[in-house]
């Protein structure tokens, strides 16, 4: 049982992980070629979809790895699953203080509404992103060490 946490956890970060590499590295380059506003657009659909399945998938990953923790305190590795938990924190309480504001303004833009800063804001929340993708990647190496 223990063995199956280990690899739907590792399985659910991992997966989570490449969704937002995806977005981060492929997805929103495409919608910042698009031609003059229809990127912005675009990010604010995927703003409204993926801002209502992340906050589950983040936590749910957090609290898998926290379930890992416990149940293999004993265990070789849990000092990384642990370090992993605490990346996956942070992830979050960056998610909600630096990501989730910028992106709750966006999903609402359209052409008539959105502010003249609009692509700075886009640019500010691309940089954290980049950086919370770094995070959740550090966290998922560590995972997948923990089970070496």
């Amino acid at each position: 049982m223990f063995n199956a946490l280990q690899v739907v956890t590792t399985v659910v970060v991992g997966v989570m992980v490449g969704v937002e590499f995806s977005v981060a590295f492929v997805i929103n380059p495409i919608l910042n070629a698009l031609p003059e506003d229809s990127g912005q657009l675009g990010h604010a659909h995927g703003g409204r979809m993926l801002g209502a399945v992340m906050p589950f998938w983040y936590i749910g990953s957090l609290v898998l790895v926290g379930i890992w923790a416990a149940a293999g305190w004993h265990h070789h590795g849990t000092g990384l699953v642990v370090t992993a938990g605490g990346l996956l924190l942070l992830s979050v309480v960056m998610s909600l203080l630096l990501l989730v504001p910028i992106n709750d303004r966006n999903k609402t833009w359209t052409p008539e509404n959105r502010p003249e800063d609009w692509k700075e804001q886009m640019n500010r929340w691309d940089r954290f992103h980049y950086l919370r993708v770094a995070v959740i990647i550090a966290a998922f190496v560590l995972l997948v060490t923990a089970l070496t």
